[in-house]
């Protein structure tokens, strides 16, 4: 491991725990046990770390759930795949202080752009991923034609990310398993053929 992924590894929890403007030079240098000098020598300013920070802990919650996705044949088996994993989710993001796109969104949206870009962006690219399985599922019969994929994905999404949310908040998996539930009987169920 070099000096860039030990400081990372060290402190993107702490950024997605306490957020970008909580997370002071002080809790990275006292995580790291590096000086300043060290921190900004493998980094340009807090504002990449937070960025670098950021990517780390989307690399770890959810690009695992992309690859299920791309290695899972069909679109019913592809929404199930994803409520599946997301009955893990909880465990395995409890450590890093909740989902990353989440705990970003909220904490960045006025002030840090970039960052905030950042998960909007993903945020973006999980909403389409969504209507595109969703799309697919209606071209392939396995979803019922009359549906619109993308106000679909909006909700599935909103549950997801809602769930997220009030699962940290009151610190019970439950709110995530209630709603994969739904998902999969309220909602994907429903939409069949």
């Amino acid at each position: 491991m070099n000096t860039n992924e030990f400081i990372l590894a060290k402190v993107a929890p702490i950024f997605n725990k306490q957020g970008y403007v909580g997370t002071s030079l002080a809790d990275i240098t006292q995580a790291t046990g590096l000086t300043k000098g060290a921190i900004y020598c493998n980094f340009a300013n807090k504002e990449d770390l937070a960025q670098k920070a950021f990517e780390l802990n989307v690399r770890t919650a959810i690009y695992p759930l992309f690859r299920l996705i791309a290695t899972t044949q069909g679109a019913i088996h592809k929404l199930y795949a994803i409520t599946t994993y997301q009955r893990g989710y909880y465990h395995l993001v409890k450590d890093l202080g909740g989902c990353p796109m989440l705990r970003v969104g909220v904490d960045t949206k006025y002030i840090n752009p970039l960052l905030f870009k950042q998960a909007e962006n993903l945020s973006k690219r999980m909403l389409d991923g969504l209507a595109t399985i969703i799309e697919e599922g209606k071209l392939s019969q396995e979803l019922k034609q009359d549906i619109n994929p993308l106000d679909y994905a909006k909700v599935i999404l909103s549950m997801i990310e809602g769930s997220s949310l009030l699962a940290f908040t009151h610190n019970d998996e439950s709110y995530i398993s209630k709603a994969m539930d739904f998902i999969d009987n309220g909602i994907i169920a429903k939409i069949k053929n």
